[in-house]
């Protein structure tokens, strides 16, 4: 950023001398320079930073230009003074990027001492006596208020380094950050090692992304890691898949992906590990059954295993499956848990309480959004449904969730209609849900896909979120400093007043205003409600105990009569198998006794064949016999009536011829 090279709160002063405030010239230097929108709210700014929020009384109704200063100052309420030199800087460089660049070296000088109870009146800055170039800052000064009471507008020991610039609790602040910053996204994923966050892929108006980006948190810094795949990983490519709906689980100082929609999904669910020391992607080689390829899913990290529950297939199939990966073998399990599991669905949030419990909240199918909470005793492998209290949350899809000790805050997700504007926080051991704050407008926070983390620095713990869409990619990161208090609000958030700079709604923080008294009574309140809520779940858990144990009294006896029944089917079973037997042994001994009747019948059948040539040739030689038989009748029948026609001619002419008779004849 153009004003990186100064430090606060000298980068707030010299923003300020050169927007006209405090340097004795009127407030109309300030409005001719900006819209009035942005003086206004300059000046409510300026004013926050360094006389502290607003307490004087407000002007007459004849002075309407005094009237609408001062509502845009009271509107700030308890806004810190940090806050608002930052909020001042960025607004500032919103109007005007290259205002730093007109600035000249500068050193800060002790100058001004506001009355708080007049608001018209400026702190000035003097000129230094050896250089008017030269500005000259003030330094925070301590200013008795009407009651009283001392006021600091800067704390001189304030640093802004890192996530320390966020100053408030409980309530979420834009982070101005530096380098190159990332392209819009969401569907991301999102991981923390070492004070950095890594941002991976996801998805940019419907294209995949590939790339690997980090933010220092200490700096807050974007930088790209030039990221290559190993040598010897499987397949030909150089560089790892675009993915998006992927998980970033940090392990053993290196980095899984898992899962995640790409262009050309695999079968199966794919695991790959980016090394932090060689700057490395390689694709790790899983053993057992894995499963589909998916995206959407949770994927929680209990120990030495990873939970993976849900998600949408490559053909937009919802899952409600449970599988595990453990990390120590690479194997694949999936389980069986009774109960009844949530219902198919993508894009929801896991965590894991107590290592054996695992959570399940919202997500959504491809019509509707949920609310429900499902939990696994994975000790027992059971699922439930459990009662909740406090407030209700509302349906989401998209949303992300981290865990710090007890508490699981949720950020984020949509409903099919609006961003959700709430950041929900669960107290895991009592199951009381609460808000920690809420949002206003379009603003990335109210996004689905976006990514969020936890980080602890100086001591504090962190909330920080990056990218989303809302109707628009975003690439912004917020961040939410959390209090000690956070999992026990009741909800309701205080004095909140919508910031006119980023939409959110800043939520009044009391906590260093509270006396003693008062906070020892909250302190109480707060044990006897836990006390009593306590109570109240030990007898729930004793009737529900109760409960259960005529359950599973009725479960066992009805389960002792289906082990009786099936006692006599399987005897029904075996005498079945036994006869079964016999006739099996029977119908092979008549199917043998068969094909020896059918081997013996088509030898007779070949036998008969032959007969029935021979009896044809028989009948052939019968036709043929029968015929010599008549041809030899009219031979001889012929030969009888040619001897008979010799006899009767043949008496004159064998005298003639003196042919004796025939001897036989006559004998």
């Amino acid at each position: 950023m153009a004003s990186s090279g100064l430090a606060y709160p000298g980068r707030f002063y010299a923003a300020a001398a050169y927007a006209g405030l405090g340097v004795g010239s009127p407030d109309s230097a300030v409005i001719s320079r900006f819209k009035s929108e942005s003086a206004l709210l300059l000046y409510a700014l300026y004013q926050q930073a360094t006389v502290g929020p607003c307490n004087v009384p407000k002007p007459r109704a004849w002075n309407p230009v005094e009237q609408t200063k001062w509502s845009s100052w009271h509107q700030l309420g308890d806004l810190s003074s940090a806050e608002a030199m930052r909020l001042f800087v960025k607004i500032l460089e919103e109007e005007d990027p290259s205002w730093f660049s007109r600035v000249r070296d500068s050193t800060a000088a002790p100058v001004v001492d506001v009355p708080i109870n007049k608001a018209k009146d400026e702190p000035t800055i003097e000129t230094s006596s050896s250089s008017s170039n030269q500005i000259s800052f003030p330094e925070p000064k301590t200013i008795t208020t009407e009651n009283g009471t001392p006021h600091e507008t800067q704390d001189k020991d304030v640093i802004f380094e890192g996530l320390s610039s966020v100053a408030v609790y409980d309530q979420w602040t834009s982070l101005s950050v530096s380098g190159p910053i990332p392209k819009p996204r969401y569907q991301h994923g999102a991981a923390v090692v070492q004070d950095k966050m890594y941002i991976f892929g996801g998805n940019h108006n419907g294209r995949y992304l590939g790339d690997l980006q980090v933010l220092d948190l200490k700096g807050l810094t974007w930088s790209k890691v030039d990221a290559k795949l190993q040598a010897g990983s499987p397949g030909s490519a150089t560089t790892i898949a675009p993915c998006a709906g992927h998980s970033l689980i940090p392990w053993q100082n290196k980095i899984l992906s898992i899962g995640g929609h790409t262009k050309d999904p695999s079968e199966t669910l794919t695991v790959k590990e980016f090394d932090l020391q060689t700057g490395t992607w390689s694709n790790l080689r899983t053993y057992g059954k894995p499963p589909i390829s998916r995206g959407g899913q949770s994927v929680t990290l209990v120990g030495a295993t990873l939970m993976i529950f849900g998600g949408e297939d490559a053909k937009r199939s919802l899952l409600n499956e449970l599988n595990i990966l453990d990390l120590e073998t690479m194997t694949w399990d999936d389980i069986d848990a009774i109960g009844s599991p949530p219902s198919p669905r993508s894009d929801h949030v896991a965590a894991c309480y107590a290592e054996r419990y695992l959570l399940i909240f919202g997500g959504g199918s491809h019509a509707t959004c949920f609310n429900d909470l499902h939990i696994l005793d994975m000790q027992a492998m059971e699922w439930s449904r459990p009662n909740t209290q406090g407030v209700t949350p509302g349906p989401r899809a998209g949303h992300a969730g981290v865990t710090v000790g007890d508490n699981w805050y949720i950020v984020g997700g949509g409903n099919n209609q609006t961003g959700v504007s709430e950041t929900l926080v669960l107290n895991m051991s009592t199951l009381v849900w609460s808000v920690v704050t809420s949002i206003q407008g379009r603003v990335p926070l109210a996004s689905e896909g976006l990514s969020l983390v936890n980080s602890t620095y100086s001591g504090e713990d962190y909330l920080v979120s990056f990218g989303g869409y809302n109707g628009k990619y975003s690439h912004e990161v917020y961040a939410l400093k959390l209090s000690n208090k956070s999992g026990v609000q009741s909800g309701v958030t205080e004095g909140a007043v919508p910031d006119s700079s980023d939409g959110i709604v800043q939520t009044t923080d009391h906590r260093r205003d509270v006396n003693p008294e008062t906070e020892v009574y909250q302190e109480s309140k707060i044990r006897e409600i836990a006390i009593d809520n306590n109570a109240r779940s030990e007898e729930a858990n004793e009737r529900i105990v109760g409960e259960l144990k005529a359950e599973k009294e009725e479960l066992e006896a009805a389960l002792n009569r289906e082990q009786i029944q099936n006692l006599e089917l399987k005897q029904r079973l075996a005498e079945a198998d036994t006869r079964n037997m016999d006739l099996t042994k029977e119908l092979q001994s008549v199917r043998s006794q068969l094909a020896t009747e059918q081997s013996r019948c088509f030898k007779l059948e070949v036998d008969l064949a032959e007969l029935r040539q021979k009896l044809q040739a028989l009948e052939a030689l019968e036709r043929e016999v029968e015929l010599l038989q008549r041809q030899k009748a009219a031979t001889e029948q012929a030969a009888i009536d040619a001897k008979q026609q010799r006899q009767g001619s043949g008496g004159m002419w064998s005298w003639i011829v003196g042919t004796p008779p025939d001897r036989s004849d006559s004998s």
